[in-house]
């Protein structure tokens, strides 16, 4: 019997496989960004390719990204591009490393793209272990790890502090679990950067720490490499207007992630890879994560409720105030638990959901007011205590019918899967570039682009 996978949301990315390599001609695309480097280029490119035509098994090609160099650079990366069949040259008439990795690997073909400093501080005998799991089909992009136990690092305490320092800023603020921001040695594989590429809006040094931060929001499997770094100390970067500008960045994408503001939802790989993990039937989806964001909301909803229950019996009877503080909790809670915890974005039903909350909080209300009534009737004065003890249990019942109810009727799978349907199609990139649907950004129009004929 012949069983269909589930459909999978308009604009998200299909299960991971394993390249059919015997297919493709050029796997991987190592991107070489450089401005004014006429004196290391020549001898990194050719010290490149001569490790990959030695240990990798696959096709390559090494792409030298010129982005508005005004030394001799461009010369040289022509020179290397009419005598290395394996190597490009392009050349991007204005700066930025983010603005060269976008352009090129919105162009390139290959499968699998990746990018290093041209001081090709990073050994090289890591580079097959980075792009193994992207060819393999486990993994969605990876980095080396200068930070990694197990990593060997050469260099300055000053950008020693830097670099650690950096990565505890985007651990506390933006959550990253990721050891290694700045490393330059990256990879991706290509579908996932196409959809990718056009929510990163940085063209500089942020770029990678945009791109990771997204892709680990999105639910991407990014793997770490331990390697071996010597420091470049004839290295161009200037720090501290570096350093500004990964602080502006890192407020930026941190607003956009707290304002949902970027579809991540798109990106996520559907669970499971295994075709029998596909044919499942009967299994709720995301139900270990719903719950957690339902117990946080219900948590603080509470706290709200029995708050304003307080301070309405200061001048109501307990029905009243308990009623009044039940309403205004339901609809900050039916608020928050819609975005939250279901994951229902926009104003489309926004209404109706309350509407259907309501619902769910005269249930509630009947709870309640049930156990305040059994403890007026079980006779004496309860004291205040005793009320919010009686409306804690109340509460504990109204929560789980609550949570079943709005799974199941308010905010079923189904129609968070009619969103996702009816959402325009995340772009990704043609060969014309790539597509931008959420804001402004300057992708590098590939006709600006000058590549030197072979």
């Amino acid at each position: 019997m012949t069983t269909t996978p589930p459909r999978v949301p308009l604009g998200s990315l299909p299960p991971r496989e394993h390249l059919r390599l015997g297919q493709i001609t050029t796997v991987l695309d190592v991107v070489i960004p450089v401005y004014n480097e006429e004196r290391d280029l020549e001898p990194c490119v050719r010290r490149l390719r001569e490790h990959l035509a030695r240990t990798f098994p696959y096709g390559f090609r090494i792409t030298i990204a010129d982005n508005a160099s005004t030394d001799r650079t461009p010369e040289v990366a022509a020179r290397l591009d009419d005598a290395l069949d394996e190597v490009t040259a392009v050349r991007l008439e204005e700066k930025g490393r983010g603005r060269a990795l976008r352009a090129v690997w919105s162009l390139s073909d290959a499968p699998v793209l990746a990018y290093m400093d041209v001081d090709l501080s990073t050994d090289l005998n890591a580079l097959l272990p980075l792009v193994a799991p992207l060819i393999s089909g486990h993994s969605d992009l990876a980095i080396g790890s200068r930070l990694s136990r197990s990593a060997r690092v050469v260099r300055g305490p000053k950008r020693e502090f830097i670099s650690r320092a950096y990565n505890l800023i985007l651990r506390g603020s933006l959550a990253a679990r990721f050891s290694d921001a700045q490393c330059g040695f990256k990879a991706i594989r290509g579908e996932v950067a196409a959809r990718l590429l056009p929510m990163v809006e940085d063209t500089g040094w942020f770029f990678d720490t945009e791109l990771l931060v997204l892709a680990e929001r999105a639910g991407l499997r990014i793997h770490e490499v331990p390697v071996d770094w010597i420091d470049d100390p004839h290295s161009t970067v200037r720090l501290v207007r570096t350093a500004t500008d990964d602080l502006k960045g890192v407020w930026r994408v941190g607003r956009a992630l707290a304002t949902g503001g970027l579809p991540l939802d798109r990106l996520a790989r559907p669970f499971g890879d295994d075709p029998r993990d596909r044919e499942l039937t009967g299994v709720p989806g995301g139900l270990a994560r719903q719950l957690v964001g339902f117990c946080v909301v219900g948590g603080l909803s509470t706290l709200l409720y029995l708050g304003l229950f307080s301070f309405f019996r200061l001048g109501a009877g307990a029905q009243l105030a308990n009623a009044a503080a039940l309403l205004l909790s339901a609809l900050a809670n039916t608020a928050a638990n819609r975005r939250l915890t279901f994951g229902v974005r926009g104003r489309d039903r926004a209404v109706r959901h309350q509407a259907q909350g309501l619902v769910v909080f005269a249930i509630g209300l009947v709870l309640t007011s049930g156990a305040l009534a059994a403890l007026d009737a079980a006779g004496g004065t309860a004291g205040h205590g005793t009320e919010l003890a009686v409306l804690v249990s109340a509460n504990l019942a109204a929560t789980v019918l609550r949570f079943l109810l709005f799974r199941a009727w308010v905010f079923p799978d189904r129609e968070r899967r009619d969103d996702d349907l009816a959402a325009p199609p995340y772009p990704s990139h043609d060969r014309n570039g790539p597509v931008d649907p959420i804001g402004p950004i300057d992708p590098n129009d590939p006709n600006d682009l000058t590549r030197s004929a072979r």
